[in-house]
């Protein structure tokens, strides 16, 4: 749940940075850092704790520089810490790295290094790859960039990196594998995030890292991209969807609350422009071209991880039910590791509310590679699902910051009834009168949610009684049964504070989660 934010521009880049680390707290994390380049002069500040410590860390001091770049980290390879903490420097203190993944064949690596009289401070995989490229760099004598490619050419594993050197203060290079990596694009300014959340409020216009892509910022020439067979690429400008607004709390004590309260909107969103009811239709425009696959097919198969593999089980019973085809919902972190059977006339489709999620990645691959046609179900444009997927439907969520998985999962059961109802439609396996009463029903439900959520003083009321419980047994039946899971699943991300206070962010609940 690393976090990853970076700039190159005309304007002093410690406060984007910060805001920027601020707008990743969501994420999780354990220690915050960021390295600044002001000529040739690279200066970095690091320590365990919170972005708010990271401040104070640096209060008085100088922060002076148009290049940089931050990172927050969820610890893997060494404990917490002010020394595990990102960004990591080279042996000869000119290169600083920052990275979100794990590097699977660090420890040979680093065995190898240190016969050649490399010295590491940390216990971190990052550290090792900073030396590797600085090794690369001096003994093969290439420039930043292609001594970046030719290291990750040696290394296993998933990375989204960000390096600089105070021997080129107007340079950034970027690269991701199984990591995202997304560039925005300013006016005579670039910056670099893990998700998109820290740069909407500067630019709208982003392009998407491919895995095994690089990213050559230059002040002067500007973005260059190239794969690690050191081709060049054309970049693919998006234009962001998100709003700086949906990224704040707009009034609401916390984050979860107010996506909470946001779920009428978003199943709508979700419906709109796809559900007509004076036509008697459904029209998934994302799938249209898959539409006869879909009718025609002998068996879905459904991936997803947490409550996305939730919301994949209540989609079993919805095509089952609807459209009579055999579902199987398979866990993508398991489907991945094993010899799954996957036929060439098997549908798959793939669920993640951010688009990035690594294992439903991976199942996507070994999937396609198999001959199945895969329809993609997520929330975020331009993501990675999005784009590696045949075809495919958005959820319109919007952000999801909260601890809790809310709105994502009624967003996603939104577009799996769509989607089961327009297949039970053109097969005949609902009738007419039933497929209206069915559209009309669902046409309904996001203000039958806004009545629900009506109710809050006497869902604080309920809350309060049972706050203190020690355990919980969720059951459900039929469609209730995975909906039993997923509220589960909420109770077990969430775990309330002694006070009884719900964390606000992700990073909350989850480090109270490993305190306990």
């Amino acid at each position: 749940m690393c976090g990853i934010v970076a700039y190159l521009g005309d304007k002093d880049a410690y406060p984007i940075l910060i805001n920027g680390l601020k707008r990743l707290e969501y994420r999780g994390y354990d220690s915050a850092g960021v390295a600044l380049l002001n000529g040739g002069d690279l200066t970095i500040f690091k320590c365990q704790g919170k972005v708010s410590d990271l401040e104070a860390h640096v209060n008085g001091r100088s922060t002076k520089g148009s290049v940089g770049m931050g990172h927050t980290r969820w610890a893997t390879h060494g404990p917490p810490n002010d020394v595990n903490a990102h960004p990591h420097q080279s042996t000869s203190g000119d290169l600083a790295l920052i990275h979100n993944g794990i590097i699977e064949n660090y420890a040979p690596i680093k065995a190898e290094l240190s016969q050649r009289g490399h010295t590491f401070r940390s216990e971190t995989d990052t550290e090792v790859l900073v030396h590797l490229i600085d090794d690369i760099q001096r003994t093969e004598g290439v420039d930043l960039p292609e001594a970046v490619r030719l290291a990750l050419e040696s290394v296993v594993g998933a990375y989204a990196i960000v390096v600089m050197d105070r021997k080129s203060p107007d340079l950034l290079v970027a690269a991701r594998k199984s990591s995202p990596l997304v560039i925005g694009i300013g006016e005579n300014e670039h910056f670099l995030a893990s998700d998109a959340t820290p740069i909407v409020e500067h630019t709208k216009n982003v392009v998407y890292l491919e895995d095994g892509e690089m990213a050559v910022i230059d002040r002067h020439s500007g973005l260059k991209i190239r794969n690690v067979k050191n081709q060049d690429k054309t970049p693919f400008i998006h234009e962001l969807e998100m709003h700086l607004e949906a990224l704040e709390k707009g009034g609401y004590d916390h984050f979860m609350l107010k996506e909470i309260h946001e779920q009428p909107r978003s199943v709508r969103d979700s419906m709109r422009g796809r559900l007509n009811l004076a036509k008697g239709e459904v029209m998934l425009g994302g799938v249209k071209d898959y539409e006869q696959k879909l009718v025609n097919a002998k068996r879905i198969l459904i991936l997803g991880c947490g409550t996305s593999w939730h919301a994949g089980l209540v989609g079993e019973y919805l095509f089952e039910d609807l459209a009579r085809i055999p579902v199987e919902v398979e866990y993508a972190s398991e489907f991945r590791y094993r010899n799954p059977i996957v036929n060439e006339d098997d549908i798959v489709i793939a669920i993640s509310q951010s688009g990035e999620t690594a294992d439903t990645l991976a199942a996507i691959e070994l999937a396609k590679g198999r001959g199945a046609t895969i329809i993609g179900i997520c929330n975020v444009v331009g993501s990675s699902i999005a784009r590696v997927t045949h075809a495919g439907s958005y959820t319109h969520a919007g952000p999801e910051i909260g601890v809790a998985s809310t709105k994502a999962f009624t967003a996603q059961v939104t577009v799996l009834t769509l989607m089961a109802l327009m297949i039970g439609q053109k097969k005949g396996t609902i009738g007419g009168s039933n497929f209206h009463r069915l559209l009309n029903e669902l046409e309904a439900i996001p203000d039958k949610v806004q009545k629900v959520l009506q109710t809050e003083a006497q869902i604080r009321y309920i809350a309060d009684i049972y706050k203190d419980a020690t355990n919980a047994l969720y059951l459900g039946r039929g469609y209730s049964f995975p909906v039993a899971l997923e509220g589960a699943l909420k109770l077990k991300e969430i775990r309330l504070h002694p006070c009884g206070r719900i964390p606000r962010r992700r990073d909350e609940a989850w480090s109270y989660r490993l305190d306990r």
